[in-house]
């Protein structure tokens, strides 16, 4: 037990400034638990009844909760998962049971801390075999530079551009480039409020050339269609088709995106027009007439396995980002004067050239980002995926209806996952399978690594190897939209099934043990108008049939309503494996024990299994409600394992100035741990998030992203930002959070104290929150294999 991890060390900043919400409330909507603490339960048992000497929430155990008295509460994140067999035993082992990949190093898991590469590193050599049965290309090279090349850019602006200048940065990339006669760079401008490029028009949509350096128009009025709109990119794809004949097509969606369930782009200016789904997409490149030699995505979270099924009527190849993109984005000049030079170059030496460009400018201009790039070969990965996939899925759709949700939830928890604070629920497809261990995983794995012609990260990011897939876990109200999404782009049915299946299992866990509670039940304890309650017969029996509310049931309709409703359940199950595959998998009642003068809590190792996550929330009572504080990884075991509960009265800060700060993952490779987490700020009066990187012994502002917001409301799109960069000298950061009353409901969010000027070298640190700032008070959350929350008593 002693091999256990700690938490991220301090950096001790000293006394920190005091703190407290002013002005009106902003209308944001939560911008720290982006869920407002109602998409877990503090779980009782099944058959309705809270567990003997459970918790119902932090503040019902906090001296004077509710009550104006100034209180902090401190939360900390850690994705827990089984570790090594001696210390957590749930699972099953061997080829059939599915034994998962797992750290030496004790709490891992998709917020966790990875600790190396997975059996060889997913950043490899080029690969230039062509696997068996792969079919043919669509694009011939002639080869001996005799091609001719058509690069269509399709730009959508948006606030990249309107607030950073990226869409102009990439421009003036594109226009350094020494270009060939025969490589024709035709760009599509749209969708962006304020173009930086002189002659841009910020009202209608455009097409120009790259030529000599300059941009060269050639339709000043395309309308002022939604670049969303897919009749807008097949109407420029068949502009290119018709003008610039070529027998090298390459295509580049330029813009934000938004991975599997919601597509390509986000226009600035026809926000409610959403983003372009996969299908979409699809219909756009159909009625485009176009195969290409490439489709690449200068945009976040596209490099799925579902994208490329997607694309592979009209493509050979895709170039895409499993994460989050960098703002800096593509680095166009090097790559564009290679393929002049040489308009012959193999694809896939021309896709390791544009990764290797765009990882090293993303390292040079932004340390502390997570970037990912892969090059994708879709004829050979449509070709051979096909039966692995349904091996891989019948297994583990097999191993769900036995005895082996914990093995795969465990599994998927411990995964590598992207876009984490999105609850995208998109994760590594590599990394997965192997962590199953299964025979059909392996072979998956084999599969998709060979199809991923070449991949590579940044040093904060591991075990990402090239291409990603939805699998539900942390976010089981988008399972309707996203089976719905799968069905229509034609995802192996088998697979669909695994993951219905999965989140049936999930859901079942989460109903029976008192379904998915509103804030006030969850968190700040008393009772929850959407807990589930009745017997575990009644419960599973009302799920397969439906989801209908029975006289027996209570809450269900709510706990539906929370879900999107029970459309994906997969009524093929047995109320037999539904009951065996929940039962026995209830945490004890969380208590503390003191020894030693200390506040411990001891679970048996078993008991450890079912836990996925710790965490740990600051709130502070400011006489009107809570104010959220956020989650951070500080934590500590004893030498025997028990959690240590203690809190040293210290919180992130900027500038001496606690903030509101939301942890999302963390590295450790070779004696290095590099973690991540967000801060909700107006950013020069935008809505944004600061992304602070603590990396041993220093943290710093490794950049921000801009939240989409249309007049007070979430914009109708849920594509993933870019990341700038870097924020400029005297960027104006006012840092918000969230407040709740005193019922536990979500009230607003405000502003948090004083703005804070950024200059270079701007201060991050831990700080110790001021007497007027509260009498702080911890208390951590432990989230089971179903995703259901389990707080201890506050810590005394």
């Amino acid at each position: 037990m002693d091999n256990r991890p700690t938490g991220r060390k301090r950096i001790d900043g000293g006394q920190g400034k005091t703190v407290g919400t002013h002005g009106a409330g902003l209308g944001t909507g939560p911008v720290g638990k982006q869920d407002a603490y109602h998409g877990r339960t503090e779980g009782g048992q099944g058959g309705g009844n809270d567990r003997a000497g459970g918790n119902r929430g932090i503040l019902s155990a906090l001296p004077g909760g509710g009550k104006g008295k100034l209180i902090l509460i401190l939360i900390v994140i850690v994705i827990a998962v089984i570790v090594l067999p001696k210390l957590f035993k749930g699972g099953s082992g061997g080829e059939s049971g599915g034994t998962p990949v797992v750290s030496s190093s004790g709490f891992t898991g998709a917020n966790g801390a990875y600790t190396g590469w997975q059996e060889e590193p997913n950043t490899a050599a080029v690969i230039t075999e062509t696997a068996a049965g792969t079919r043919a290309k669509y694009t011939e090279i002639k080869g001996n530079g005799q091609d001719t090349v058509t690069l269509m850019v399709y730009m959508c602006g948006t606030d990249l551009e309107s607030k950073n200048g990226m869409g102009t940065a990439d421009l003036q990339e594109m226009a350094k480039a020494t270009l060939d006669k025969n490589v024709n760079v035709v760009v599509y401008t749209g969708g962006c409020r304020q173009w930086r490029t002189n002659g841009i028009s910020n009202t209608v949509n455009q097409i120009y050339q790259i030529e000599n350096g300059q941009l060269k128009t050639l339709v000043k009025d395309d309308g002022s269609a939604a670049m969303t709109n897919p009749n807008t990119l097949s109407g420029f794809i068949k502009y290119c088709k018709t003008n610039f004949r070529a027998n090298r097509n390459m295509l580049i969606l330029w813009d934000h995106g938004g991975g599997t369930i919601s597509g390509y782009g986000y226009d600035e200016k026809n926000a409610s027009a959403g983003s372009m789904t996969l299908p979409a997409i699809a219909s756009a490149l159909k009625a485009g007439g176009v195969q290409f030699d490439f489709i690449g995505f200068d945009a976040c979270l596209m490099a799925t396995l579902e994208t490329a099924l997607v694309l592979n009527p009209y493509t050979d190849y895709m170039i895409a980002s499993e994460e989050t993109e960098p703002g800096v984005g593509w680095y166009y000049t090097n790559w564009l004067t290679d393929l002049s030079a040489d308009t012959s170059m193999e694809t896939v030496a021309l896709g390791k050239e544009i990764v290797d460009e765009f990882v090293k400018e993303c390292a040079k201009r932004c340390p502390g980002q997570k970037t990912t790039l892969s090059v994708i070969d879709v004829a050979e990965l449509s070709s051979t995926v096909g039966k692995d996939l349904s091996a891989f899925s019948d297994s583990t759709a097999d191993l769900i209806s036995g005895s082996g949700y914990q093995t795969v939830s465990t599994a998927r928890a411990n995964t590598r996952e992207f876009g984490v604070s999105s609850k995208i629920d998109q994760v590594d497809l590599v990394h997965l399978a192997l962590n199953l261990g299964t025979a059909e995983g392996k072979a998956l794995a084999n599969t998709l690594r060979h199809a991923v012609k070449y991949n590579r990260t940044s040093s904060n990011v591991t075990d990402a190897y090239g291409i990603s897939a939805y699998f539900p876990y942390r976010n089981t109200a988008k399972v309707n939209s996203a089976v719905n999404q799968l069905n229509a782009i034609g995802m192996d049915a088998g697979y669909t099934a695994c993951v219905r299946k999965f989140a049936s299992l999930e859901v079942t866990g989460q109903a029976t043990q008192g379904g998915t509670g509103s804030p006030f039940g969850s968190l700040f304890g008393g009772s929850s108008g959407t807990s589930v309650s009745g017997g575990m017969g009644d419960i599973i029996g009302a799920l397969l049939g439906g989801g209908s509310s029975t006289s027996s049931v209570s809450g269900l309709s709510d706990f539906a309503g929370m879900l999107g409703g029970f459309g994906f359940f997969d009524k093929s199950l047995k109320e037999n494996d539904l009951t065996t595959a929940v039962s026995g998998y209830t945490l004890p009642a969380l208590n503390w024990e003191r020894d030693g003068g200390k506040n411990v809590l001891r679970l048996t190792d078993e008991q450890w299994g079912l836990v996925n996550g710790l965490l740990l929330n600051v709130f502070l009572d400011d006489g009107k409600g809570y104010i959220d504080l956020g989650l951070d990884n500080i934590y500590e075991f004893t030498k025997d394992g028990a959690l240590i509960g203690d809190y040293d009265g210290m919180w992130v800060a900027i500038d001496k100035q606690p903030v509101a700060y939301y942890y999302e993952s963390m590295l450790t490779e070779n004696g290095r741990t590099v973690m991540q987490g967000r801060v909700p700020v107006l950013l020069d009066g935008d809505r944004a998030e600061l992304l602070i990187a603590f990396e041993d012994d220093r943290a710093y502002i490794a950049g921000a992203r801009y939240v989409y917001t249309a007049e007070g409301e979430t914009a109708l799109t849920e594509t993933t930002a870019k990341a700038v960069d870097a924020l400029t000298e005297g960027a104006v950061i006012q840092p918000i959070c969230d407040r709740y009353g005193y019922d536990g409901a979500y009230e607003d969010s405000f502003l948090l104290g004083d703005p804070i000027v950024y200059h270079e070298g701007l201060e991050v640190s831990d700080v110790r929150l001021t007497k007027d700032s509260g009498d702080p008070v911890a208390s951590y959350v432990l989230t089971d294999i179903f995703g259901v929350e389990h707080w201890t008593p506050a810590i005394d």
